[in-house]
């Protein structure tokens, strides 16, 4: 069984205690993973608050900074095909989709290498005489980034390239479900020569683990990725501390497609858009909103698509769905399905656990015309499992669309170029696609609003979270300056 260790202060050292990860693909133990108590963490945020301040980070220039990310990505490049393996291993996630994530998660660290010395203040025209004011944007201090298992490497990505570029340290604290990836990658910081203290790996459970580092008093900003509840836990935690914080959480998306829409397009990028990553997304186009005069159509390819997708081994390269991660989120997914059931939903295709060693659930679409207020319309499965409304009118669309507490991601399908700003204007999320679906780069930031978060991830607006603004006054008058109780 593999042995997997936390990365502190330039150390790899076993935690306090460990714990077993599981393969979703056999649901066996397959790696020992080291759990981090309060003392690791304690040692974790002190050895990156030491790390802030001394001379080996601080010192560096913004450029020297950005070379170091260079390298980090240079590295995870030459590394790609054993991230993927151990990702796909403790995650159950295909090796095609962690392959090919791993590879463009280097060039978000390029992105943000080439930005470290472009995170710029600027001048202000005062209205005071013999007074020159600028402001000078610096690094927040130590960063608590808090990773879930899907995705991990693009997720802390997103946080720890920002993070470095703008002169921050930080530790991360990967999911207790397949954290194994997050701690490979720890020997490629180690190897890329970043000092120590400067990035720190470590996983464990939330009271334990999350709580502390989310409270710690060094900590003063605090990236997650995860659920709504987990977040308040955060938000409160950070009362202790006054920490800022940047959330990017869960979503019910809408997937909207018009009568004038390229239907087959449209279906390829609904199967993507749900059943990719098996529906472990948090973008996921769960929601999928069809115009009554084409949803007939729509659905005959969707359903025969979606019956033709090869489930197996994650480690196979023709496997287009794989496991969930867990047994918690079979059983999740299909108390939501039997609940909307119960409620007049009815299953297209799937709807049912496989019969099969390992945590297996099929590519599920539910038809909820008839129940608007069916579970699955409301409730994030984070599984493959679609669940369809049907419009009549644009306005209707939209209702549909913006009913739900979530904000993050929307696509919209029709060949109308003036309908699509209409929608764009009035969907109230933090991404619209239009006539595409789940598309990232490192240039475009992404995050949501209401129950899906605040602050963005991706772009030059990551980066100025992780900064803080200085405002500096000098007086250019050789003068002296007057008495002030002396009257003029």
């Amino acid at each position: 069984m593999r042995r997997f260790q936390q990365y502190v202060n330039g150390n790899f050292e076993d935690g306090s205690v460990s714990f077993e990860s599981l393969d979703p693909s056999s649901g066996q133990p397959w790696a020992q993973m080291p759990e981090a108590k309060s003392d690791d963490v304690n040692r974790a945020v002190k050895a990156a608050s030491k790390a802030f301040d001394a001379p080996e980070w601080c010192n560096l220039t913004a450029t020297q900074r950005g070379k170091l990310l260079l390298k980090l990505a240079d590295l995870i490049e030459e590394h790609v095909q054993e991230l993927a393996e151990i990702e796909t291993r403790d995650t159950g996630k295909i090796i095609r989709e962690t392959s090919a994530q791993i590879s463009y998660v280097a060039e978000y660290y390029r992105y943000y290498a080439g930005l470290a010395d472009k995170i710029e203040g600027a001048h202000l025209p005062i209205d005071k005489p013999d007074m020159e004011v600028w402001l000078r944007r610096e690094p927040v201090g130590v960063v608590a980034a808090i990773v879930p298992w899907n995705s991990q490497l693009f997720l802390a990505a997103v946080k720890i390239g920002p993070a470095l570029a703008a002169g921050c340290t930080i530790v991360v604290k990967a999911s207790e479900e397949g954290p194994g990836p997050l701690l490979e990658f720890a020997r490629l910081v180690h190897k890329a020569g970043f000092p120590a203290g400067v990035v720190n790996i470590i996983t464990g459970f939330g009271s334990e683990c999350g709580a502390v580092l989310t409270s710690h008093p060094s900590v003063a900003h605090v990236a997650f990725t995860g659920g709504p509840e987990t977040a308040r836990h955060i938000v409160r935690n950070s009362a202790e501390n006054l920490a800022s914080t940047s959330l990017e959480l869960g979503g019910k998306s809408p997937f909207i497609v018009f009568e004038d829409a390229d239907i087959e397009s449209a279906v390829n990028a609904q199967i993507a858009g749900i059943f990719a990553a098996t529906g472990q997304s948090c973008v996921a186009g769960s929601r999928l909103l069809i115009s009554r005069k084409v949803k007939d159509r729509f659905l005959e390819l969707l359903t025969n698509k979606a019956k033709t997708i090869t489930i197996g081994s994650p480690l196979e390269m023709n496997t287009e769905v794989g496991p969930l991660c867990s047994s918690q989120q079979v059983e999740h997914i299909q108390a939501l399905v039997d609940k909307s059931q119960e409620q007049g939903a009815k299953v297209l295709t799937g709807g049912r656990p496989i019969e099969k060693e390992g945590f297996y659930y099929p590519p599920t679409i539910l038809d909820c015309s008839d129940v608007k207020d069916a579970a699955a319309i409301q409730n994030e499965f984070f599984g493959p499992v679609l669940s369809i409304l049907t419009f009549d009118s644009e306005e209707e669309a939209i209702e549909l669309a913006n009913d739900t507490p979530f904000g993050l991601a929307s696509g919209v399908f029709t060949q109308n170029l003036a309908r699509a700003h209409r929608m764009i204007k009035r969907i109230k999320a933090g991404i619209v696609w239009v006539n595409t679906y789940r598309v990232v780069s490192p240039i475009a930031p992404f995050g949501g609003h209401g129950l899906s978060g605040h602050g963005r991830e991706g772009g030059i607006e990551a980066a100025l979270d992780y900064t803080k603004v200085k405002t500096v006054w000098l007086r250019t008058s050789d003068d002296p300056i007057p008495d002030p109780f002396v009257m003029r």
